[in-house]
């Protein structure tokens, strides 16, 4: 009986005095943005880059009668896209469906899909002559149609499910505009930044205002938080990181004064002291960086998200794909401000069974 007793005592002061912050089931929304807030979750968040299209045979279907033009311009199109992802397996987060050239394209210089793939711009930026071409005027408007998108999304998620939006870096974007498109290279920008360092900048300076600009349209249409795809950072020595890209990425952040949470995402890049100046609430690690590595050197108050191997959806089983999934949820499990992704895109060949392996695993870790 004494020994009943004190066992009912301790687990009454352990309801009354708990060791450590309170954690409780929530919302895939709630649980999204307490993780990028860095506080305690009863489970990392999930979403994928590249989680809508592609792979999914429902994507699919729409591609035999649209285009992709077609898909991210037409709002009812992008919101179906988006959801497809999420209707399937219940990702803590949707992310708009679109494209980084959107940007681009609404200050003049278009795109186009090549037959053998890739994207072609309109024309190829070679001086500021060029450059005078290009008009940050009347962005939003020009963009109404990623604003219907994300007000159509929104109304089916609901409060239950977090929205991110997306935008490009300007050292992204200002690589495919002097390249004229997808490049096997690209090293235009880099020889810009370094032969006419004026002009460089006053493109970043352009491209600068107009990407805020989107991501104010994006934030006034409701998403819950945006992340800047950085995705030619790692082209950049690291001694030209911070001027020729994180500085233009802070510049936005700065900007957006914190109405929601800004995850940079930069590929390849290995300045993380620069990475952490753009003051981003996360920093996505792609999945060249030991995540144990990521841990110990970014400050505890930055969110991590990252980094599972994306080819293992495409050439592993899934009890390897889980392994795999388990051994980084282990590594962060007592990092408060962890979001689950992988270090890249999904491949369009990732196995659906793969993909459920995956999120069954994340969504079941206790």
């Amino acid at each position: 009986m004494r020994e009943l007793v004190a066992t009912e005592t301790r687990q009454a002061e352990q309801n009354l005095w708990p060791m450590g912050p309170e954690i409780v089931k929530c919302t895939s929304r709630q649980r999204m943005l307490d993780a990028l807030k860095c506080c305690p979750v009863d489970r990392p968040p999930i979403w994928l880059m590249r989680q809508a299209g592609r792979c999914l045979p429902e994507y699919r279907d729409l591609k035999e009668t649209f285009s992709f033009r077609q898909l991210i311009r037409t709002p009812e199109l992008a919101a179906e896209v988006s959801l497809q992802p999420v209707r399937r397996f219940h990702f803590d987060a949707a992310i708009l469906f679109s494209d980084i050239l959107v940007v681009p394209e609404a200050m003049g210089q278009g795109f186009r899909f090549r037959e053998a793939g890739g994207v072609e711009m309109d024309f190829i930026l070679r001086d500021r002559h060029d450059l005078q071409r290009l008009n940050t005027q009347g962005i939003s408007d020009r963009l109404q149609y990623v604003a219907e998108a994300i007000r159509l999304i929104k109304s089916e998620l609901g409060s239950e499910m977090a929205l991110l939006g997306f935008v490009g870096s300007p050292w992204t974007l200002a690589s495919f505009m002097l390249e004229g498109g997808s490049s096997g290279a690209h090293t235009q920008a880099l020889q810009l930044f370094r032969r006419d360092r004026a002009l460089f900048d006053s493109l970043c300076e352009e491209l600068t205002l107009a990407v805020i600009e989107f991501l104010q349209l994006q934030i006034n249409a409701g998403v819950d938080a945006i992340q800047i795809f950085d995705s030619l950072g790692g082209l950049l020595p690291v001694e030209d990181f911070d001027e020729a890209s994180g500085h233009w990425m802070r510049t936005i952040v700065t900007a957006l004064n914190g109405q929601v949470p800004v995850i940079v995402y930069s590929k390849g890049a290995r300045n993380w002291k620069s990475l952490v100046k753009t003051r981003a609430h996360a920093i996505g690690i792609d999945h060249e960086v030991d995540l144990a590595e990521a841990n110990r050197l970014l400050p505890a108050h930055v969110v991590l998200q990252g980094n599972l191997r994306p080819d293992l959806l495409a050439s592993a089983e899934p009890q390897a794909v889980a392994a795999e999934a388990t051994r980084l949820l282990e590594l962060m499990r007592n990092r408060d401000g962890y979001i689950f992704n992988l270090g890249h895109g999904v491949p369009p060949n990732a196995k659906l069974e793969n993909l459920e392996a995956l999120v069954s695993t994340v969504q079941n870790f206790v």
